[in-house]
């Protein structure tokens, strides 16, 4: 529980806490494409939500964590967690289960930190030096030349492109929103109102849409349970840590790695064949991080 409370605290994240946050970011889409066949989206993510409040109110309170002071507080908090945890992991989610590849939805994802940049200049401030910007660009075409085997070789449904693509603007809109108004919260109380406001705002979906389908299957079961663990407690206290310490163009330029990381793991998990292309990718990737990081 150490790495926890250093970033609980608020500590200024170390050199290889945006490594881990990729590694355990890129996984989200191995689960997506584990669960679908047992468990039914805004199902699955319900349960995700409410074993996650368990653990960061658990967690908050054991710490006596200071919660969110004020409505306005309350609701920034909310508004970020609709916006990165219901819209985004519910459209990729969602989108998966009705016939996105993984491949077009890591490939969207792609897309985020172009607009994050564009964004965080006209609503932070944030100025966007010409380094960043070739870091930015680098970044986009090595994930690109990662998927594009692949990409090329799946079929993408108009329909969960289309939720797929909204998911990805409201992840960018969530981290300019909790940069902007929440990014000096304690990280354990405010993830727990983001799942909170995510549960309610999903509940009505997953109720109304699906037939609450999840199977108890050991792919089920160990899926829910990484969601849990590595991604809301882990991935997003990182993600939320590295906002709250650099900008968020920086940040965002971070997802051009989940790619490559993602084909990585699908090789390892499911035989996924990486040919020559791919592999110059993740170099030119990891370049333009790097240079974007440095911007």
């Amino acid at each position: 529980m150490r790495p926890f409370k250093t970033i609980a605290a608020g500590a200024s994240p170390g050199p290889l806490f945006p490594l881990l946050f990729v590694f355990i970011w890129s996984t989200g889409f191995i689960v997506a494409r584990l669960v679908a066949p047992h468990a039914e989206p805004l199902t699955f993510l319900m349960l995700r939500y409410a074993l996650s409040i368990a653990v960061f109110t658990a967690l908050a309170v054991s710490a006596r964590a200071p919660w969110p002071s004020g409505l306005r507080a309350w609701l920034n908090a909310a508004v970020a967690g609709v916006l990165m945890q219901a819209m985004y992991l519910g459209g990729v989610f969602w989108s998966v289960r009705h016939g996105l590849p993984a491949s077009i939805a890591a490939l969207v994802g792609g897309l985020q930190p172009l607009l994050t940049a564009v964004l965080a200049w006209r609503l932070l401030g944030e100025r966007v030096s010409p380094r960043r910007w070739l870091g930015i660009v680098a970044g986009l075409v090595g994930a690109m030349l990662v998927l594009a085997p692949r990409a090329a070789a799946a079929s993408a449904p108009l329909v969960p492109v289309g939720i797929c693509l909204a998911g990805m603007a409201a992840l960018t809109l969530g981290t300019i929103w909790q940069k902007r108004a929440a990014g000096s919260a304690d990280l354990r109380t405010n993830a727990a109102v983001q799942f909170i406001a995510a549960a309610a705002v999903t509940a009505p979906f997953a109720y109304g849409l699906e037939h609450r389908g999840f199977d108890l299957s050991l792919a089920a079961v160990a899926g829910l349970l990484w969601s849990v663990l590595g991604l809301s407690v882990g991935a997003i206290s990182l993600l939320l840590l590295l906002i709250r310490r650099g900008a968020v163009a920086g940040v965002a330029s971070l997802f051009f790695l989940v790619p490559p990381v993602t084909a990585l793991l699908a090789f390892a998990a499911f035989g996924e064949h990486l040919a020559p292309l791919q592999l110059a990718g993740m170099a030119l990737a990891a370049i333009g991080v790097g240079l974007a990081s440095l911007g």
